[in-house]
């Protein structure tokens, strides 16, 4: 396990380098979408229209903020629960996302599109969306502005924490995890 530096769009050299386990920061330009946002450009793509934001090498960050405060880009920031975009995860990857930033575990499909496309899956600690939110310079609304919270964002971060949870070799940190306790 290492503490990595990286710039957000990935490259693939980086996503290569990654490991389970790593300790993450990211700086430079990500999106958030949940639920709602998942479906909507699933349904454009059925539809053959374009996306709202550039998949290649981007990472998505699967958020809902709260009101941003005065003085502040954007509310509190935490991860959602990431199984929810497991049905969604895998074409994305297919069209060229290189992460993706949630909470909790991820299906065996998501987990090999994840090595197919050499990519990777993040997580961000949960209840910790305040000093999250700390990370974040700079928060844009750029799709579905009728979804509130869910509405696609485009985020500057620095220095933004993450864990490696899955790289892109399939290695699962929270399998490892278990198997490292049972030892104990």
């Amino acid at each position: 396990m290492m503490d990595r530096h990286i710039q957000a769009p990935l490259c693939s050299e980086t996503v290569k380098e990654l490991r389970a386990g790593d300790y993450v920061y990211i700086t430079g330009t990500i999106y958030t979408a949940r639920d709602a946002a998942h479906k909507r450009m699933k349904e454009a793509l059925d539809r053959g229209e374009a996306l709202p934001m550039e998949l290649k090498d981007n990472i998505i960050y699967y958020m809902g903020p709260s009101p941003a405060r005065e003085g502040r880009p954007i509310g509190s920031a935490g991860p959602t629960t990431a199984s929810r975009m497991d049905k969604y995860a895998p074409e994305l990857l297919d069209l060229g996302l290189k992460g993706m930033i949630g909470k909790g575990k991820r299906t065996e499909e998501v987990k090999a599109a994840i090595i197919r496309n050499q990519a990777v899956y993040f997580a961000a600690v949960g209840g910790a969306g305040a000093l999250l939110s700390k990370r974040i310079l700079s928060s844009e609304v750029i799709a579905y502005d009728d979804l509130g919270a869910e509405a696609i964002r485009k985020l500057q971060v620095e220095n933004f924490p993450v864990i490696v949870v899955i790289d892109s070799q399939g290695n699962n940190l929270y399998e490892t995890a278990v198997r490292e306790y049972k030892k104990l």
